[in-house]
């Protein structure tokens, strides 16, 4: 079953850094569009950013011009670049692809990661 692997959280100091990485455990399965998202404790999964194979970049308010996401399609990756981090970064970071299926039987599919979790400390 194909899954998508995120990586990249820990445990970071305020104005530190960070880079998510999110990829399929299986290479016939391209990521086309992809949306990065966090859930803070109490709270409800909220927007960050997405990109789209050949568009631009999207981001929420709060993380515009501290925060880059980029896709690397030659290695099927899209990164969150996380700059300038603060305490109310803090969060789970869920990946949340378009993926389509190169070869037989080809299909699309959405899929949701498990989850990088990011402790930003003051």
């Amino acid at each position: 079953q194909v899954q998508l692997v995120e990586s990249g959280g820990g445990l970071v100091q305020a104005g530190g850094s960070l880079t998510l990485s999110c990829t399929t455990n299986d290479s016939s399965v391209r990521l086309s569009s992809v949306g990065w998202y966090r859930q803070a404790p109490g709270k409800q999964r909220e927007y960050v950013a997405s990109v789209r194979s050949g568009g631009g970049p999207k981001y929420v308010a709060s993380v515009k011009g501290r925060f880059t996401i980029s896709m690397d399609s030659a290695k099927n990756t899209v990164y969150l670049q996380m700059n300038n981090l603060q305490p109310e970064d803090t969060a789970v970071y869920y990946c949340n692809a378009d993926t389509s299926r190169t070869v037989p039987p080809f299909s699309t599919l959405s899929i949701w990661g498990q989850g990088t979790l990011v402790t930003v400390s003051s």
